[in-house]
C-alpha cells in the first residue's frame, strides 16, 4: 500500500512536469516596439542620419530661419499693439478720472448748504 501511494504520487509529479505547457505565442511577440533612432529604414543604407543630425541641418536651412524671423516679427508686433492698447486704457482712465474731479468739485459749489 505504501509503495502504490507513492508510485501514484510520483506518477503524479511527472505526469504534471511533463505536460505540454502553453507558450505565449505569436501575440506576445507582437507587444515589443523597437524604437530607432534613424529616419532611414536601415541604419547602414545610404542617406540614413541620425534624428539630431536631420533636426540640426532643418534649423539651418534658410527656409526655417526666415520663419524663425516672421515670427520674431509678430511677436514683437503684438508687443507694440498691447502697448498702445495700455497707454490708451490709461489715458481714458486719467481723462474718465478728470471729468470726475470736475464734476464732484461742481456739485458742491452749486448747492450752498442751508441750516
Amino acid at each position: 500500500m505504501k509503495n502504490l501511494l507513492s508510485a501514484a504520487f510520483i506518477f503524479g509529479i511527472l505526469f504534471t512536469a511533463c505536460s505540454k505547457k502553453e507558450s505565449p505565442g505569436f501575440g506576445a511577440e507582437q507587444d515589443i516596439k523597437v524604437h530607432y533612432d534613424t529616419t532611414a529604414i536601415d541604419s547602414f543604407s545610404n542617406g540614413a542620419v541620425s534624428v539630431d543630425v536631420a533636426r540640426k541641418i532643418r534649423m539651418s536651412s534658410p527656409q526655417y530661419l526666415d520663419s524663425v524671423k516672421q515670427v520674431q516679427k509678430r511677436l514683437e508686433e503684438e508687443k507694440k499693439l498691447q502697448e498702445e492698447n495700455k497707454k490708451k486704457v490709461e489715458e481714458e482712465k486719467k481723462k474718465a478720472d478728470a471729468v470726475k474731479k470736475q464734476t464732484v468739485s461742481e456739485t458742491p459749489a452749486a448747492t450752498p448748504k442751508t441750516e
